[in-house]
């Protein structure tokens, strides 16, 4: 995050907000970028429950659900951003906008699925 007024830190917030309001109201009017999260939700919340498999969905705080559903979309399925901005950005809203604990979990779940995303390095 560049600073808390660049654009595309602004358009994350935004989304974060409706994907927080639309896991208790479905019908909400939402942006065609929120849409698209919802649209890839399933394999969103399969990583998330394969990553974090203390945590079912319904008991992981609905901001940091938010967080992580945004960010896995980000690094899964639009794959416009390097990943380290991404996390980056997410840790930054889950500060913003969740509690205390709320980036180190979200961190910790994106860090997790990133091991295993990743290649292995080989040594010589």
């Amino acid at each position: 995050m560049k600073n808390k007024f660049d654009p595309r830190h602004l358009q994350r917030q935004k989304i974060i907000q409706e994907l927080f309001a639309w896991s208790y109201f479905k019908g909400n009017d939402l942006s065609p970028e929120t849409q698209k999260v919802i649209e890839s939700i399933d394999k969103i919340d399969d990583t998330i429950s394969q990553n974090a498999p203390k945590w079912p969905l319904d008991k992981i705080n609905r901001i940091d659900l938010s967080v992580l559903r945004l960010a896995f979309f980000e690094i899964l399925i639009k794959k416009d951003a390097p990943t380290k901005v991404i996390v980056d950005e997410a840790v930054e809203l889950a500060k913003e906008f969740g509690s205390d604990t709320s980036s180190s979990f979200v961190n910790g779940v994106l860090g997790t699925t990133l091991k295993k995303l990743s290649p292995p390095h080989e040594e010589n």
